[in-house]
């Protein structure tokens, strides 16, 4: 395959997608400018504009809904869905054939992300998509603008890396990484969102950033966007003489974003409306609301001199005009419901709030229990005081009661409001003094939206040796369950022991197997496999066996059911095995088990396949 001249990244969000490039044919030297591509698409019926950000929304129209050519798009003279612009205003109006978070339902283990769920309260009539299919389609859309607008240089040829959160799993890189696949990514990487804002910082920076980092310094990337809250430590070190950058550290899963605010946002305009005439919104127009007071915060958040935006809810009756209610959010609303509820602040010491839940609730996205954004953080910090202990150049946490970042970089659409980034850094600030530490200085020049699409483009170049890369590899240590070989004691599961597959840091492209080790894999019934993840066990190598650990340390992973084929075999035998683990260049986790004798070899994915396992 010929060497492509572009390297493209892309930010697939859960409210915006983009796409930005870098040519190679036109850099001079460690001298990279970035380009955005200015997308194509519908902003409405029969109007297409190209705008930077294409938004994550996906509108499945009725047949007869709108007229022959509404949809028409440069590239294809009718069409069957509406993907961006229009899909998020035609939505508002029609919820229950809007697809929305499908990034948020793609990462979500408690439901088949192969299914045709979404919308996921659209009635019977209503076609669905899965969140696998709605993310290709963003992709699809993505590429289609591309090929329009590089006609000499098809998509397929080219060099990609998409961004994922620093905290999806195994299963969810996989599912994206599939996405991806699904409209020709042939040459596929897979980046964190957190790296990706700060190599767009790097760049942005026009080599300027090493006068604004030095060797000791500890980057805290705060990265809140429309469905995730991700926080990212990346240490500067020097090594012979040069300034090196490596990720130390990235939190938990968070479902917690711009998504909450919105909805947070709606029943506060709800409860405006029950106490002022006595209106009770049903959950269609509610999910309408929701979309309406995101469109209003994005505004009231970020241009200070807007005071009040107007909120017009549909009716459900005929007539769809004259019977809407129409109300406004100000922005004290904004300010009381978002900055205090969302950023409060919290003493460094604050954890998570955990309720105790109803025993049955409707199926939906897990979203944080918690909402404060402030309290998530400072958990995160908390966990990982002893990050760096083991790092040349860092001393020990020295009795702090967390890890103290010496820099910051905001990321992501929420904190695009000055409000709410001068809210997180008075907080962060506060906790350090409280410790006798100095405060952290905000990193200038993040590009708030365009930064992930951005800093991807800019990796992409990277990757072939221009200009400075972050360190990172996997970003947790993951562990497989061996069941012990103990008799059978009533009431009593036999015990489990967790072995350690991938360390943390493990590099994309590199395997490592268990030689001396083998262990027993049951073929001819169906079997569960069962996996953690550790986001603070560093010091485990392949191989590592745990007889026991904190719930703290390890957090499961979804289990993977299967049944292996027993291929002459008999039904539960126990066949002896070593297993080999690798991280590919896209950056996915595989896991294989090979017979001490035999061809079989048995690949254990890490998405929802139904089989689990191939041999």
């Amino acid at each position: 395959m010929s060497e492509a001249r572009y390297r493209i990244g892309i930010d697939l969000g859960t409210t915006h997608c983009a796409l930005a490039y870098v040519d190679t044919a036109a850099t001079d030297g460690d001298a990279v400018a970035g380009t955005v591509l200015q997308v194509p698409q519908l902003s409405a019926p029969g109007s297409v504009e190209a705008l930077p950000l294409l938004p994550s929304f996906l509108y499945l129209p009725h047949p007869d809904e709108l007229a022959p050519g509404d949809l028409a798009l440069p590239w294809s003279a009718e069409g069957r869905e509406i993907v961006g612009e229009l899909a998020r205003s035609r939505g508002q109006g029609t919820p229950i054939r809007l697809v929305a978070s499908a990034k948020s339902w793609l990462c979500h283990p408690g439901v088949d992300r192969r299914a045709a769920i979404l919308p996921n309260d659209a009635p019977e009539e209503v076609a669905r998509v899965s969140p696998l299919e709605a993310s290709t389609r963003y992709l699809q859309h993505l590429r289609r603008a591309w090929d329009h607008a590089h006609p000499d240089a098809p998509f397929v040829d080219q060099d990609v890396t998409v961004t994922i959160p620093a905290s999806f799993d195994p299963s969810a890189r996989e599912l994206t990484a599939e996405a991806a696949q699904a409209i020709g990514c042939r040459q596929l990487t897979l980046l964190e969102e957190p790296q990706a804002a700060l190599y767009s910082w790097i760049q942005g920076s026009a080599g300027g950033w090493r006068k604004q980092v030095r060797p000791g310094d500890v980057l805290l990337v705060v990265d809140v966007g429309g469905g995730t809250s991700d926080f990212s430590l990346i240490a500067v070190l020097e090594t012979e003489g040069n300034l090196e950058l490596r990720r130390v550290a990235v939190g938990d899963h968070i479902l917690l974003g711009g998504d909450n605010m919105d909805l947070a946002l709606a029943h506060t305009v709800a409860a405006k409306l029950a106490s002022g005439n006595g209106t009770k919104l049903d959950a269609w127009q509610m999910r309408a609301l929701t979309y309406a007071c995101r469109a209003a915060k994005e505004t009231l958040l970020v241009d200070s001199d807007v005071q009040v935006q107007p909120i017009v809810v549909p009716s459900r009756g005929s007539r769809l005009i004259g019977g809407s209610l129409r109300t406004e959010l100000t922005r004290d609303e904004v300010n009381q419901v978002v900055l205090n509820g969302f950023f409060p602040e919290v003493a460094a010491s604050a954890r998570p709030i955990s309720r105790v839940r109803a025993g049955l609730a409707q199926l939906g996205l897990p979203y944080a229990q918690d909402a404060a954004v402030t309290r998530h953080l400072a958990a995160f910090l908390g966990k990982q005081v002893g990050a760096l202990e083991e790092l040349p150049g860092f001393t020990a946490s020295g009795g702090a009661s967390f890890l103290h970042p010496t820099a910051v970089l905001l990321n992501g659409g929420v904190l695009k409001s000055g409000l709410l980034a001068q809210r997180t850094m008075d907080v962060l600030n506060a906790w350090l003094a409280a410790e006798g530490a100095a405060p952290a200085r905000l990193l200038a020049g993040a590009d708030f939206d365009l930064a992930v699409a951005r800093g991807a483009a800019y990796y992409g170049h990277v990757r072939h040796g221009r200009g400075v890369r972050i360190r990172g590899g996997t970003a947790f240590s993951y562990y497989v369950a061996v069941e012990s070989a103990v008799p059978a004691v009533p009431g009593f599961e036999p015990p489990v022991q967790a072995l350690c597959i991938a360390p943390f840091g493990m590099e994309e492209g590199s395997a490592a197997d268990l030689p001396a080790q083998e262990f027993g894999l049951v073929v001819g019934e169906p079997v569960q496999f069962r996996f953690f993840s550790s986001s603070v066990r560093r010091q485990d190598q392949v191989g590592t066996l745990l007889d026991g650990w904190d719930d703290e340390e390890l957090q499961e992973l979804d289990a993977i059911h299967a049944s292996l084929p027993a291929d002459g075999r008999q039904a539960g035998e126990v066949v002896a095995v070593r297993l080999e683990a690798r991280v590919s260049e896209a950056g996915t986790l595989e896991l294989a088990a090979l017979p001490r004798s035999g061809p079989e070899r048995w690949k254990i994915e890490f998405d929802v396949r139904g089989q689990g396992l191939q041999g």
